[in-house]
């Protein structure tokens, strides 16, 4: 039996490794897998009825270190996971996405001499100011299995030296989780309390420090956003991080509605039936696009090229006064439609699986 352990460090992790464990419980016993949740990020809407929805086993651990700085967090991780291998070694630890447990748990993982599989490995935006960045980079730099989500990832990787054999171009596993989901989203409470009517509203998210963290930057990006929305009510669910920030700039108009975050099958019904998605959020960009939604990311770069290349993604900046003429196309609808991303259909977790045991497994 081959002995895989799999971290999750926060909630959109699980989306991405949910999938992979129901493939994984698929291969007649092949393979072996333990869910170590490190507890990175607390999210109280993952509570039982989260991994129930989305049938996503409950992790066999969680180790609560939650909390701290960048540094704090990431030594408190690298202590615990130490201590949880040790009692339950593995033949591979696969991480996925770009977080600090990411990250902590590769480096761990390697100093025990167990080897490394990094879903969504390859992916770039070039900003060492994100943290997200140095822990893809650090991960990148000692993993032994990449499994990709385009080929930009693929070249990526090829440039910093690592091998073709080492790289599995599979797809993206979160767009496994959205496509077996899309049937079960669900209608949200505020949809019918603000009186919501498909393709007559804007979603909002925004969480990034450049945005959030300067007010006047925050107050006049907003600003902008309800000046050249026409009509249409802005559903803004607000990040715990965002919310402290707004209750002090006193941030309010009648069609900005700020709400409590919504569940993963809440939030995707709203994306779903939106005139457009406004974010800063890299996962949004994916689903946006996967379910043809124009989206308007308030970022300077993107590690996710494809969502603008091939999906219904624009990369507007971080300027205010830039977001205008792109708010100025979705209105004229001058908005492109968007394209199949390759491989990005719902059978990555399949493919990942597939070539585990096929080029992994000894």
């Amino acid at each position: 039996m081959y002995k895989v352990t799999i971290i999750a460090g926060a909630r959109p992790n699980f989306m991405k490794i949910a999938p992979i464990i129901h493939a994984i419980q698929t291969t007649q016993e092949t393979i072996d897998y333990r869910l170590v949740h490190t507890g990175q990020h607390y999210d109280k809407n993952m509570s039982g009825s989260f991994f129930e929805q989305l049938e996503i086993p409950e992790p066999h651990v969680n180790l609560e270190c939650s909390g701290g700085s960048q540094a704090e967090q990431t030594a408190n991780i690298m202590v615990a996971f130490e201590k949880e291998l040790l009692a339950n070694p593995a033949d591979l630890v696969l991480v996925v996405g770009d977080v600090t447990s990411t990250m902590a748990c590769a480096l761990v993982a390697q100093k025990l001499h167990t080897k490394v599989a990094h879903v969504e490995g390859g992916i770039r935006s070039d900003d060492w100011s994100m943290p997200e960045e140095i822990n893809r980079l650090v991960t990148d730099s000692i993993t032994n299995y990449f499994f990709t989500t385009s080929e930009t990832a693929n070249s990526n990787l090829r440039k910093s030296g690592v091998a073709d054999d080492q790289i599995f171009f599979v797809g993206n596993t979160m767009i496994d989780t959205l496509l077996k989901q899309r049937p079960n989203f669900k209608q949200p409470a505020v949809w019918s309390e603000l009186d919501l009517k498909a393709k007559n509203y804007i979603v909002m998210t925004l969480h990034r420090p450049a945005n959030v963290d300067e007010e006047s930057q925050l107050k006049a990006m907003i600003d902008e956003i309800i000046a050249h929305s026409e009509n249409l009510p802005l559903v803004f669910p607000v990040h715990p991080r965002t919310a402290k920030i707004l209750e002090k700039l006193h941030v309010n108009h009648p069609r900005l509605h700020m709400i409590e975050p919504l569940s993963y099958l809440e939030f995707n019904y709203l994306v779903e039936k939106a005139k457009a998605v406004i974010t800063d959020s890299g996962g949004i960009t994916e689903e946006a696009s996967v379910l043809r939604v124009p989206c308007l990311t308030l970022r300077d770069n993107t590690e996710r090229p494809e969502t603008i290349t091939l999906g219904t993604n624009e990369l507007v900046g971080t300027k205010p006064e830039q977001l205008k003429p792109y708010l100025d196309r979705l209105f004229n609808n001058e908005w492109k439609e968007g394209q199949d991303i390759p491989l990005w259909d719902g059978q990555t977790s399949k493919r990942i699986i597939e070539n585990l045991k096929a080029h992994v497994i000894k």
